[in-house]
C-alpha cells in the first residue's frame, strides 16, 4: 500500500467522521445549557452605540 493510498483510506474515513463531529459540534455549541447570555448579547451587539434618533 501506497502512502497515497493511506492517506487516501485515512481520509475517507476518519477524517470523514472527524469533520462530521466537529460540524456537529459546533452546530450545537451556542445550545449549552449556560450560553443564553453571551448569545443574547451577540445578537444585540449590532445595536450598541447606534443613538443618532434612526
Amino acid at each position: 500500500m501506497t502512502s497515497y493510498e493511506s492517506l487516501r483510506h485515512f481520509a475517507d474515513s476518519y477524517a470523514l467522521i472527524a469533520t462530521v463531529a466537529l460540524f456537529l459540534l459546533l452546530c450545537l455549541w451556542p445550545f449549552r445549557p449556560g450560553a443564553g447570555k453571551r448569545n443574547e448579547e451577540a445578537a444585540n451587539s449590532i445595536f450598541e452605540g447606534n443613538d443618532d434618533g434612526e
